[in-house]
This record gives C-alpha cells, sequence and structure tokens, in this order.
C-alpha cells in the first residue's frame, strides 16, 4: 500500500502506561457502522433484545474466564456498551513465563477486551447465521479511572444512560 494512503489512528492511550495494572476502568465499545443491533429505548429504559442479552451473558460470564477481572456499573444500549471494570492484582504470575508474540498483553485492558469482544461476535453471528460479519467498530474508548469523584460521575453517567438517550449527543 502506498504511503499515501495509510491511515494513522489517533491512539487514546496514555503512553508508558501498563494497562494490565491494578484498578478501574471505564469502557465504551460501539457497534459497527453504529447500527442499533442491541435493543431499543422505550420510555428512557433500555429494552435489550436477543442480541443485547448476549452482550449481558458475555459480559456477566466475564469473572469466571479471567479471575483478576470485577464488574461494576455496565450498560447495553441500542448501539454501544458502557462498563466499569476493575483489574484486580494478580498473584502467581512467574517471571519466566512465556510472553506474546503478537497481540495485547494478558491479562490487560486490550486482552480482556479482545476476549469478550470475540466471544460477544462470535455468538451473535451464530445467532444470525452470518459468519465473519463484524459486531463491533475495530476499536474501543478506554479510561482509566483515578479518582473516588471520577468514578462517581462515570457511574452515574452509565446509570442514566438510556434515561439520557434522546438527548445525550454523546449517544450517536
Amino acid at each position: 500500500m502506498s504511503e499515501q494512503y495509510k491511515f494513522n489512528r489517533r491512539s487514546i492511550r496514555l503512553p508508558g502506561y501498563d494497562y494490565s495494572s491494578a484498578g478501574a476502568y471505564f469502557i465504551t465499545i460501539v457497534t459497527h457502522e453504529r447500527e442499533s443491533l442491541f435493543g431499543e429505548i422505550n420510555d428512557a429504559q433500555m429494552h435489550v433484545n436477543a442480541l443485547g442479552r448476549i452482550v449481558e451473558t458475555e459480559w456477566l460470564r466475564s469473572p469466571q474466564i479471567r479471575k483478576e477481572i470485577e464488574l461494576d456499573e455496565f450498560v447495553v444500549m441500542p448501539n454501544h456498551f458502557h462498563a466499569i471494570f476493575i483489574i484486580n492484582p494478580v498473584t502467581g504470575v512467574r517471571p519466566d513465563a512465556p510472553t506474546h508474540l503478537s497481540g495485547p498483553p494478558s491479562k490487560s485492558v486490550g486482552s480482556f477486551m479482545a476476549g469478550f469482544k470475540s466471544s460477544v461476535t462470535k455468538q451473535i453471528n451464530l445467532l444470525r447465521n452470518s459468519p465473519g460479519f463484524p459486531v463491533w467498530q475495530r476499536n474501543y474508548y478506554e479510561h482509566i479511572i483515578t479518582t473516588e469523584l471520577e468514578y462517581n460521575n462515570i457511574a452515574e453517567y452509565i446509570v442514566t444512560n438510556p434515561q439520557n438517550w434522546l438527548t445525550d449527543t454523546e449517544n450517536f
């Protein structure tokens, strides 16, 4: 591909930050082409459909698969997903354990999001009989929560997201 056609995606990641560090994280994942796949908002409440239930189920299964993950507030919206989760300190990691040759480091925000998005996509495409069809946009938004005030503001944003659907310009 010629240099003039390469697209540079601006990274929102903090340079040098270890995204496998223990702490609280806020994520938003948006559907491919912002398509409303997961249900609809009626009377300021989110009503998930079968695809939205897959998102909920896979999210709630996450701590069973990834022992370092603790779930907090989350909401499935028609065309996106918001959540807060905590990465707890990992114990028993061998210093000589093999490292990944490609992809995000194990037990990191990136590996968690890759696994979650992949699992949801597989289940949805199985249900829709549409193998290989994208469900999510290529990336996701993440934010490291560093204060209690920040946590409280983000948690309130998540909980009230369905009520603000019609007036919130962030809701696409």
